[in-house]
């Protein structure tokens, strides 16, 4: 009897080593699992947030942000964020494994498919590929949503199309100190309530940047700003939340956040949680794009 106990023993740590030895054909890699695994999130918005940083400027606040969003998600049950330091699942195409142990097999790495939005905090040129570039863009403008957080808009200054999809390129940055702001859009969710003013990074955008294609939420009083920083943007266009629909999909881009103390300001965080669940699709703005009118000529008014 106990030789037919250790038999079967050994014949189970065969059957175990020859399956995890499949060849990749009989795995199933990519977003598809192998038949029987459990999505343990289905039915619920996934959104994968990636802080990719290896080429760009490594702001103090990216893990608070991170460590942010992640626990809106779980606090609102809006959605399940996936954290994520490198771009590896900025692509469309099946992921599989590398090395000895998982070349050709599922890692249980999903790609853009299995997700609703992406909230992206990198910066620099990045290290996307061409195909993934591609693929990012056709995301979103088949129907997706993208966050950009407070360094979007200097991520990617050498792809036009990324600067297009989300509204503009940084030109330059005002040092940090409490400024003035503008409610643009009050009915915007999540906008009621803001404070007037709030001390952060400001930034000012150059082309592809032009009003009349976003939506801007919350923007700098451009009365309140010193001559020196006023003669920046003339016009006193200085938007700091905006969204923009791209295709079918939807953009909201907030600049807050450069430094970590934004993220303890409760209104910055609502005003982060209703841009992710408007990007999601689970409430609903009207975005249509500012007019040529000056911010100027609009406060004025």
């Amino acid at each position: 009897m106990a030789r037919t106990v250790r038999f079967l023993m050994m014949l189970t740590a065969m059957l175990c080593i020859s399956l995890g030895g499949l060849p990749a054909t009989a795995q199933a890699p990519g977003t598809s699992a192998p038949p029987g695994m459990r999505d343990p999130y289905a039915g619920k918005k996934k959104l994968l947030v990636v802080a990719d940083v290896q080429t760009g400027f490594q702001h103090d606040s990216i893990s608070r942000a991170m460590a942010e969003i992640e626990r809106m998600g779980r606090e609102s049950g809006d959605f399940v964020a996936f954290l994520r330091t490198d771009s590896q699942l900025l692509t469309s195409e099946p992921i599989e494994g590398v090395g000895a142990r998982y070349s050709g097999r599922y890692v249980n790495a999903r790609n853009l498919e299995y997700f609703d939005a992406v909230f992206f905090l990198g910066s620099g040129e990045g290290t996307l590929s061409d195909a993934q570039k591609a693929d990012l863009l056709a995301f979103v403008r088949e129907g997706k949503g993208f966050i950009g957080g407070h360094a979007s808009t200097i991520a990617f200054y050498d792809w036009p199309e990324y600067l297009e999809m989300i509204g503009g390129l940084m030109e330059g940055e005002f040092p940090v100190a409490p400024r003035r702001l503008v409610v643009e859009d009050p009915d915007f969710p999540g906008v009621d309530g803001f404070p007037s003013e709030v001390a952060d990074q400001y930034q000012y955008l150059t082309a592809p940047y032009d009003p009349s294609r976003i939506h801007t939420i919350l923007r700098l009083d451009a009365q309140a700003l010193a001559p020196e920083l006023l003669a920046r943007h003339p016009d006193g266009d200085f938007p700091v939340v905006w969204a923009r629909e791209y295709g079918q999909g939807r953009v909201f881009v907030s600049t807050f956040g450069h430094l970590d103390e934004a993220w303890d300001n409760p209104a910055i965080r609502r005003l982060y949680l209703e841009g992710i669940r408007w990007a999601l699709g689970l409430t609903q703005a009207d975005v249509t794009p500012d007019t040529q009118q000056s911010s100027m000529e609009r406060t004025a008014q």
